[in-house]
């Protein structure tokens, strides 16, 4: 296989880096096809500029237990009691528990099970946990949970251990099975999603001869885990119009086969999304389609004990789908969205809120400063360990923005008061946020006569080369770190042997080095680059070991409870909703999730192992094993 000669790569306008393909997939899904393919062939936007909108107020804290408890009325009975219980509150003035008492969806008394069991009335609910643990309902604070409804809803091409595809041939397996699906036909394309090359046997992509193998009759597009690229067989490249004349767009690369120009099916970056822009003109969706997406995503992350859920890149008309379900009721779970600010300069416009509408709420706006570490299209200050074929030996990725299109969106946004978060895996890339968010915070961030710093919470999603350095510039700033030490598991060999090196992979995600410098930190999954799994995700954080169970930095583990308060409290937090979520305490959402064991005492290589056995959300069960 070879690369034919191409142009220094730039991302479109409408990348996430997260899961563009997906991100298309879902826009083709939701928008009109006409407005789609405006979005897609877009790769500038102009930031607007409006008036400055009023500072939205700092959330309360709740009171203490003993004030709740004291201004309770003596006939109010719970609705709900959870006995014999090991309740993990996340709560320092009180770490334990034996039961919890729940009253309108939300907390009511949190103690001993004499104590609790006092609020009994007669029509308060007994549930005897026989000693399981129940923690804080879990908050991804980053992920797509609207995607990941997408992406259950085509072929699971995940290799283990979220799916089962280790080679070409299971791959083929997967299509065919779901071609039989009515959906394939009703849709017209045959569409997979999640395989990895670098986990497949035969330590590649699929080309358009093996795609053929499963059909030469209906188009067929697989996207990759990273969602930076994918494969399409014959039929497919014939709709897309793709040739061995056809030159490769901007930002993409056809890649060919072996001595000549003939395209081999595999389709990188921009080059991918033309296979997206097919499926937008042609496949035919069910009108009920998008709302089964939202419905979807919601309950797979129910089944993984999240009671919170983000969009972290919605668009319109991904939002417009999710407010439908909302509306309708349809949402399990909350969902807090994100959209794109580049493509949507007009979302301070919208109503951006911190409160919630039927389980969902606008937050901000998602910036992306750059590409992916394991695609070797993050933007580093030093090249990449192995630079990709077709490179020279200085390569270090790319970025997205100008250095005036990045400050005119953080501009805008901290005129507008309106919350970022921005996508930067890359230290240059990181670079660039920062030094915009510096010139942002000067011109805009005072809160008082004093000086003192508003409080934003601008979070950086990924990080996972960030330095030490910038570290310190961000605590300053008052940006907040959002992590992701899953990719250790995922990808860290790939990181340690191709693309950073021992030295720089040791360092991804360095949650420690956050916590030295008494910043909190959070842990997320990105879904669906790798599935919501939350005991997972904490796992993760906590050994650092890689699929060869190699232990990738060491001194950036995290221990059981950190990793724990990363996926609650202090997840919580960076969404401004701490005073509503995130522990065990009187007065907060009734946001449960029971667990199998005990993450704080289990053997902590067991983590990952323990299972969700009920998901509660404001005190209604909204997932059970």
């Amino acid at each position: 296989m070879s690369y034919s000669n191409n142009p220094q790569p730039q991302h479109s306008a409408i990348c996430p880096c997260c899961n563009p393909a997906l991100t298309l997939l879902a826009e083709a899904f939701t928008m009109p096809r006409r407005m789609f393919l405006l979005g897609a062939g877009s790769f500038v936007t102009t930031v607007a500029l409006g008036n400055k909108a009023e500072a939205m107020p700092t959330p309360l804290h709740p009171q203490s237990q003993l004030a709740q408890l004291q201004l309770a009325p003596n006939n109010v009975f719970a609705d709900a009691i959870y006995i014999n219980a090991t309740v993990v509150t996340v709560n320092d003035n009180q770490p334990a528990a034996e039961a919890v008492a729940v009253k309108d969806g939300k907390i009511l008394a949190v103690g001993d099970r004499r104590t609790i069991e006092a609020l009994k009335g007669s029509t308060t609910q007994i549930f005897d946990l026989q000693g399981k643990t129940i923690v804080p309902g879990f908050i991804d604070p980053h992920g797509h949970v609207f995607q990941q409804g997408v992406a259950a809803s085509v072929a699971d091409l995940l290799p283990p251990p979220d799916g089962t595809v280790d080679s070409i041939a299971k791959l083929q397996e997967k299509l065919r099975e779901w071609s039989q699906n009515p959906v394939a036909a009703d849709v017209g394309w045959i569409i997979g999603n999640g395989y990895d090359d670098s986990q497949l046997q035969e330590n590649r992509h699929p080309t358009r001869f093996d795609l053929d193998e499963v059909s030469t009759e209906l188009p067929i597009c697989v996207i990759h885990q990273s969602g930076h690229l994918g494969a399409v067989n014959s039929k497919a490249l014939e709709i897309i119009n793709i040739t061995a004349d056809t030159p490769n767009p901007p930002g993409g690369v056809i890649r060919r086969q072996a001595g000549s120009n003939e395209p081999d099916g595999v389709l990188e970056e921009n080059a991918a999304y033309l296979a997206l822009s097919a499926v937008a003109k042609t496949a035919k969706v069910s009108p009920d389609a998008p709302l089964n997406f939202a419905r979807k995503g919601t309950e797979i992350y129910a089944r993984y004990g999240f009671t919170t859920a983000q969009e972290g890149r919605a668009t319109r008309g991904v939002y417009e789908v999710l407010k439908a379900a909302a509306t309708a009721g349809t949402l399990a779970i909350d969902v807090v969205v994100y959209v794109d600010y580049l493509v949507h300069p007009d979302l301070h416009t919208w109503e951006v809120s911190r409160t919630y509408t039927d389980r969902l709420r606008l937050a901000g706006g998602k910036l992306t400063f750059d590409g992916s570490p394991q695609g070797r299209t993050a933007w580093l200050s030093q090249p990449y360990y192995k630079p990709p074929e077709g490179q020279p030996a200085d390569y270090k990725g790319y970025g997205v923005y100008t250095e005036e299109q990045a400050m005119n969106l953080v501009d805008s946004a901290y005129q507008h008061n309106m919350q970022i978060i921005g996508h930067a895996n890359g230290d240059a890339g990181i670079d660039q946020f920062i030094m915009v968010t510096q010139k942002a915070t000067e011109k805009y961030g005072k809160g008082d006569a004093n000086g003192t710093l508003r409080d934003r919470r601008t979070t950086l999603i990924h990080g996972q080369t960030v330095r030490e350095d910038q570290l310190d510039a961000m605590k300053e700033l008052g940006m907040f770190p959002a992590l992701f030490p899953a990719h250790v598991f995922y990808w860290g060999d790939w990181h340690r042997e191709v693309t950073l090196g021992p030295e720089r992979a040791a360092r991804i995600s360095p949650t420690r080095s956050a916590l030295n410098r008494d910043m909190k930190v959070t842990i997320h999954t990105d879904s669906p680059v790798v599935l919501p799994h939350a005991t997972r995700t904490i796992w993760s954080a906590v050994n650092r070991c890689t699929r060869t169970d190699f232990v990738l930095g060491e001194d950036q583990c995290l221990t059981p409870l950190e990793a724990l308060k990363a996926l609650t409290i202090w997840a919580a937090y960076q969404h401004f909703e701490e005073d509503q979520k995130g522990s065990i305490e009187v007065g907060k959402l009734a946001d449960f999730a029971i667990l199998s064991d005990n993450p704080l005492t289990i053997d902590p290589m067991s983590i990952r192992d323990i299972e969700v056995l009920e998901t509660i959300k404001e005190g209604t069960t909204v997932y059970k094993q």
